[in-house]
């Protein structure tokens, strides 16, 4: 009997242990490793598993990018990997028994993501992943955020460095003076004049200058380097808190590299008198990279009187760390001299007075330079990140113009010159973290920017063969702005996320002007609120809805006018900064393999079109506007050797006051189009052709005068020779239209025409069909 009762307590207690131990029997174990696109171990992804019926269990990857969840009962699991900078990436899991269940993931840098050090292949088009996992989809805050890859770039022809940004969708870039000017860009139904409410970033430095003698917010992007742009990130609409002046319409950030895959030596020429040279290395320094760059080119153009561009430009940029953690620093310089031939009547050149290429004053043209240097640091943590960036660049430009001819001198002319001498600094603070309150994930940046625009002169004279005769106006003006941001990404489950942001701009003005009257300080502030809500995924796809606020401020000098410059007259002032309003409702998808698309439906509203026209000297406030319009995007990859891109974008541009003029804008384009298939049939040859549609536009406020529209296209074929040599062959206007690059409609005065002057069309034509040839080689392949 004891022997039986010790075997039956013996029995029961195994009984009990065994169904204590049952569950552990069954756990399993979920774990793996998480790499980033290169292939490298990411350390420092907080991984996460939840479930719906289990608390949520959070790990670390280690050095070597691995990760592990043990115990880990049966059931249907989420594994959601997130890293500053990167995209997130979610994976479901069934766990069914004891075991390990392995889960490995790959990061891309998000479409945010602004990296210290980073190579030419970091970013990804969505069409061309297999599987859509690391894609916008779940990144984006609205349809119309994108990245464009430097493949994508270098596949591109290009005629002039601003064309970069044409691979923006719905961007388009003309010129009416001579290249070393400042582009004029298109977006939005804005004919943004050479800057206003798109504001451009290269290399971590703001390209936008305010208070400039030429127009607010002019940037000129002639120090752009095409070669060593690592991506392209835009986005569109006053919907995000860390972009604040000139950002209304959209923003662009490009993105130098810090790393050469191989040194370049690159040499190309064409018709025209174009040639052009570069070499860039990047060796391994200190335990750092040092990229260094120097580019010289010329080209004189179509025109009777030779532009002579001739450019000389050069980057130093020392790097280390990786794409969490590291510094860069980096100094460039650059410095340019054109004659131009500027837009010209339509009369002048059908009288027979001037070909379409002529010029009425061949003494145009001007001479700039831009030396800059900047700093970025960036430390990453666990779940949170800071960076700070600070920057310093010298500018000046002497400008000569002269657009109406004899109409207010009849004996010399109206040619004027516009100077502008300025130092600015600035420094930018961000810090980025991940948290949670209680199943919402959250992901938080607060920043701060400041800046100073010491100009030390910006003047405007009257000139004869590039001589001053008289001041019109000179000016020393100190702009401050200093600025405070917070935004804050909420995930309330896995079909609805929300963005919400606030910014707060605070902008001192201090004019010194020769005429005393001018002069004064002033200031304005504004507080932007931002709110974006994201639905989805269904179907690899989202939908978007984004509402800001966002504003352009005007030149400080009409901030605190009274006496027009000019005539003597009293002037009235401007506001400082203006307000605008916009929002749109947006789709993107990508359900079918291989095919991206996205479509927004859009609104912007600007309390008044203000900018100061530095060509006559005046501020002139113009009147409030609202712009409606869809924009549709789509790109295909159809085969592994053929893709597809195009876009289209159409616009309703009106002012919204009442005015015995009209309401129509002058200069907003309605429709813009553009198309463009790549071939690739070998590695070692690409072609790819181009088409841009240019549709017509109002040049004054009863629509009764238009411009054309315009059809252009152009072509490049690349080859790749043995011995690491490449060709290039770019075709410009291939069907050599005969079209204007832009219109305007004014009054100017030739000589023998009435005093009054005469209102008609001014056009700058499109150059015609042009080849370019260019070789290049890669060193120590």
């Amino acid at each position: 009997m004891p022997n039986a009762r010790r075997f039956a307590i013996r029995g029961i207690a195994s009984f009990f242990v065994s169904l204590f131990l049952l569950p552990a029997a069954m756990a399993g174990t979920i774990g793996g490793r998480v790499l980033d696109s290169n292939h490298s171990p990411l350390p420092g992804v907080t991984v996460e598993l939840t479930a719906s019926t289990q608390a949520p269990r959070v790990a670390v990857t280690g050095s070597d990018g691995t990760y592990a969840f043990a115990n880990v009962g049966p059931g249907s699991f989420q594994v959601a990997f997130r890293l500053m900078n990167f995209a997130a990436v979610k994976r479901n899991v069934v766990v069914e028994g004891a075991g390990k269940v392995t889960v490995d993931a790959t990061m891309l840098l998000s479409s945010s993501a602004e990296i210290v050090v980073t190579g030419k292949r970091t970013f990804h088009n969505l069409a061309d992943l297999d599987l859509p996992v690391n894609d916008m989809i779940g990144i984006a805050d609205a349809a119309t955020v994108g990245v464009i890859t430097a493949q994508q770039i270098e596949s591109r022809p290009a005629q002039r460095s601003g064309d970069v940004l044409e691979a923006v969708p719905g961007v388009i870039i003309s010129q009416h003076s001579g290249e070393g000017k400042a582009n004029q860009y298109y977006l939005r139904g804005f004919n943004l004049d050479h800057g206003t409410d798109l504001a451009i970033t290269i290399a971590g430095v703001p390209v936008n200058l305010p208070t400039h003698a030429h127009g607010q917010g002019y940037s000129d992007t002639n120090f752009l380097i095409p070669e060593l742009i690592s991506g392209v990130q835009y986005r569109k609409g006053p919907y995000y808190a860390d972009e604040g002046d000139f950002s209304a319409a959209g923003a662009v950030n490009i993105n130098y590299t810090s790393s050469l895959d191989a040194p370049i030596a690159f040499a190309d020429g064409g018709g025209f008198g174009y040639g052009r040279a570069l070499f860039a290395d990047s060796p391994q320094i200190g335990g750092g990279k040092l990229l260094y760059a120097i580019e010289a080119s010329r080209n004189n153009g179509p025109w009777v009187h030779p532009d002579d561009f001739r450019k000389l430009n050069g980057l130093l940029r020392y790097s280390r760390g990786n794409e969490q953690s590291g510094f860069t620093l980096t100094a460039m310089a650059y410095g340019g001299r054109w004659s131009s031939t500027d837009q010209v009547p339509d009369r002048a050149v059908e009288e027979g007075l001037i070909s379409r290429f002529g010029s009425l004053d061949p003494t145009d043209g001007g001479r700039t330079h831009r030396y800059s240097t900047a700093a970025e640091w960036q430390t990453t943590r666990d779940d949170s990140m800071t960076k700070a960036q600070a920057y310093l660049f010298g500018y000046g430009l002497n400008l000569f113009s002269n657009f109406t001819y004899f109409l207010d001198d009849p004996v010399r002319g109206d040619q004027f010159e516009q100077e502008d001498r300025r130092m600015t600094g600035g420094a930018h603070l961000t810090h980025q973290w991940l948290s949670t309150f209680g199943r919402v994930a959250a992901e938080s940046l607060a920043g701060m920017e400041v800046r100073e625009d010491h100009i030390g002169a910006v003047g405007l004279y009257h000139t004869y063969h590039r001589q001053r005769l008289e001041t019109i106006r000179r000016d020393r003006v100190t702009q401050t702005s200093v600025t405070l941001f917070y935004q804050s990404s909420l995930q309330w489950n896995d079909k609805l996320r929300t963005v919400a942001g606030l910014r707060g701009d605070d902008y001192h003005f201090d004019v010194r002007s020769n005429l005393a009257a001018n002069s004064g300080r002033t200031g304005s502030a504004l507080a932007s609120p931002k709110l974006s809500v994201i639905a989805g995924p269904w179907n690899n796809s989202e939908v978007y809805a984004n509402f800001g606020y966002g504003f352009h401020s005007n030149d400080a000098r009409g901030s605190t006018l009274t006496v027009d410059p000019k005539s003597g007259e009293p002037a009235d002032r401007v506001t400082p900064l203006v307000r605008a309003r916009g929002g749109e409702i947006g789709f993107r998808t990508t359900a079918i393999p291989h095919v991206q698309t996205t479509v927004a439906l859009w609104g912007l509203d600007v309390a008044s079109e203000l900018v100061f026209a530095g060509d006559a000297g005046t501020t002139e406030a113009t009147r409030p506007s609202r712009r409606r319009g869809i924009e549709w995007t789509s790109y295909l990859k159809l085969s592994p050797l053929l893709t597809l891109d195009a876009d289209a974008v159409w616009s309703r541009a009106r002012f919204t006051d009442s005015d015995p003029a009209g309401r129509r804008i002058p200069g907003a384009p309605e429709a813009i189009a553009s198309a463009g298939l790549t071939f690739n049939p070998a590695e070692d040859w690409t072609a790819s052709l181009r088409y841009r549609y240019f549709g017509p536009r109002p040049l004054i406020e009863d629509n009764s005068v238009r411009s054309r529209a315009s059809h252009t296209a152009t072509a490049r074929l690349t080859y790749a020779l043995a011995g690491a040599y490449h060709l290039d062959l770019d075709v410009f206007n291939i069907l050599n239209a005969k079209v204007s690059d832009i219109d305007y409609y004014y009054v100017s005065r030739l000589p023998g025409e009435p005093a009054s002057g005469v209102a008609g069309i001014h056009a700058h034509p499109v150059e015609p069909r042009s080849v370019r040839f260019g070789i290049s080689r890669k060193f120590g392949n």
